[in-house]
């Protein structure tokens, strides 16, 4: 039985959602997103909330149950409040700067990173004197967002030995132990 897929979503205030056929769009203050669904699925508006259901409990149906009525949640949340990723960058003379939508960054290679983000996604960097920089993104697709955030932080992963690398505000970096100093042949 699917708890996610059962949960009804509750709609706030200044969000509206309309189905078409297996296209559901939902527009808020923050912006509007669209999402096909499984054509067996059927979705249901009342009370402001809305529900899906599924027509069997075959696997594949219960699978998809779960997983749009998540989708469509991402979607309603992302309309009204948005989502924000904060990456940092750890290390010495790391830096990051954009403009407009071009993000650069020096990230201890022999040439600066030069990366266009999507205009879906609002980006700023900041550098704060005795704290890493840090580069901030705002969104209200959870997805994108999400996307934009793993590659930025594919160009350095954060290496177990000092720590040095991009990473998510409150990420914890499991570090290891260095070499063994002086062990005698």
């Amino acid at each position: 039985m699917s708890r996610i897929g059962n949960a009804p979503i509750s709609i706030p205030k200044g969000v509206e959602i309309k189905t078409e056929k297996n296209l559901i769009t939902v527009k808020g203050p923050k912006g509007e997103l669209t999402q096909k669904i499984d054509p067996d699925l059927s979705v249901k508006i009342e009370d402001g909330e809305f529900t899906v259901s599924r027509p069997t409990d075959q696997k594949r149906h219960r699978a998809m149950h779960g997983l749009y009525r998540s989708l469509i949640n991402n979607m309603v949340i992302g309309v009204s409040e948005g989502y924000t990723k904060v990456l940092e960058l750890v290390g010495v003379g790391y830096r990051a700067s954009n403009t407009g939508q071009l993000l650069e960054m020096s990230l201890g290679y022999s040439h600066p990173i030069m990366f266009y983000v999507p205009d879906e996604v609002k980006v700023s960097t900041e550098s704060v004197k005795g704290q890493p920089p840090r580069i901030t993104l705002e969104s209200p697709d959870k997805q994108l967002i999400g996307q934009v955030a793993a590659k930025i932080r594919a160009f350095r992963k954060p290496e177990p030995y000092k720590g040095k690398g991009v990473r998510f505000q409150g990420e914890e970096i499991r570090r290891k132990a260095g070499k063994a100093a002086g062990a005698a042949a």
